[in-house]
């Protein structure tokens, strides 16, 4: 398969490992406690990023497989080191506000408590995230 009929397949199989990571696999204490400042905060963060990655690995295996995509290993352990370390920055809720802040979204991070505004523009950032890494999965 080509990369440009790869790519959507990958990004979607990204994408729905990412929701099913985030909502059903992360555990509640890692959701309540991983943007937490110091070995806390990191050690709840650690533990949903490598649930997620692994969520997002048995994806895009599964779906080479099925879909007959052609990945090679070293692109997905790329695309799969690209997504988890952003959505490690990402989680730590201070980078997604910062640069809501600095862009002049500030009033719409804050729009709505967590899960308003600050849920919405940390998803759409996940998203532009799992995109790249998608690339990076199906490139030559």
């Amino acid at each position: 398969m080509n990369r440009r009929t790869a790519y959507p397949a990958v990004y979607a199989l990204l994408r729905v490992a990412a929701d099913v990571a985030d909502h059903w696999v992360q555990s509640d204490h890692q959701a309540q406690h991983k943007a937490k400042p110091g070995p806390e905060g990191h050690r709840a963060l650690a533990g949903h990023v490598a649930s997620y990655t692994a969520t997002q690995a048995a994806a895009l295996l599964i779906g080479n497989r099925a879909l007959g995509l052609g990945l090679r290993p070293r692109n997905m352990a790329a695309a799969l080191a690209l997504s988890g370390a952003t959505h490690y920055l990402i989680d730590r809720r201070w980078p997604v506000r910062k640069v809501a802040e600095a862009t002049g979204k500030g009033n719409f991070y804050q729009l709505g408590g967590p899960l308003g505004g600050a849920y919405l523009l940390d998803q759409a950032t996940h998203h532009a995230a799992e995109a790249c890494a998608a690339f990076l999965a199906v490139r030559d």
